[in-house]
């Protein structure tokens, strides 16, 4: 009789309490498994960069209540789930409400979030499956999934592949999904007047 071992789960807590001694990677918590995240290449931190800097100005010339920080954790409630976001734009009246916040710097209310990003890599699928999912379920009122190499499925971004921007706005408790490429210029209900085309993010490291 063979006897199966099963993988051993970690808990939300138990993760928080792993990441101070292992802060030379980046990891993430999916469903009690610790994932390792890849080392992003240069055209990933160009990106991340080129938008942290524009939605950074939108915010302050518009004087919006959002921060942009570094290293907060998206905990989906009550799973064993915790994700880094590239780019997270938080909500800072609603940070009231997160128990978790000032000490540890963990989210778990959509209404705390007013735009996740993330920029897709090999783990495609986690940005198209798990954490759509988990954003949407949360009620994350707007997740952009920056593609900037076509790595997600052919479902997803067309076939042939080509570089794509998916929108994905909340709307009665679903994700409405538009997709940009090219030259269509971004459409944002969280940043309406935020003026960049796909390509503009696409090439953010050629001058």
């Amino acid at each position: 009789m063979m006897i199966q071992t099963l993988p051993k789960v970690t808990t939300f807590d138990e993760f928080v309490e792993f990441l101070p001694e292992n802060s030379g990677v980046r990891y993430e918590l999916h469903n009690g498994n610790i994932i390792e995240m890849a080392q992003p290449v240069g055209e990933h931190e160009e990106s991340k960069g080129f938008l942290t800097v524009e939605i950074s100005f939108e915010v302050k010339r518009l004087g919006l209540p959002y921060t942009i920080p570094n290293q907060t954790i998206v905990r989906p409630e009550g799973k064993d789930s915790g994700y880094f976001p590239d780019i997270l734009v938080v909500n800072l009246p609603n940070l009231i409400n997160e128990a978790r916040w000032k000490k540890e710097a963990i989210l778990s209310q959509g209404a705390s979030i007013a735009l996740a990003i993330e920029i897709v890599s090999t783990n495609w699928r986690d940005d198209y499956y798990l954490k759509y999912a988990d954003y949407e379920e949360m009620g994350i009122a707007e997740y952009w999934l920056v593609d900037y190499a076509a790595l997600g499925g052919r479902n997803f971004i067309g076939n042939p592949k080509q570089p794509t921007i998916s929108v994905c706005n909340l709307v009665d408790g679903e994700y409405q999904v538009t997709k940009f490429q090219n030259c269509d210029r971004l459409i944002s209900q969280t940043f309406p007047d935020l003026n960049l085309t796909a390509n503009q993010i696409f090439q953010a490291g050629t001058i």
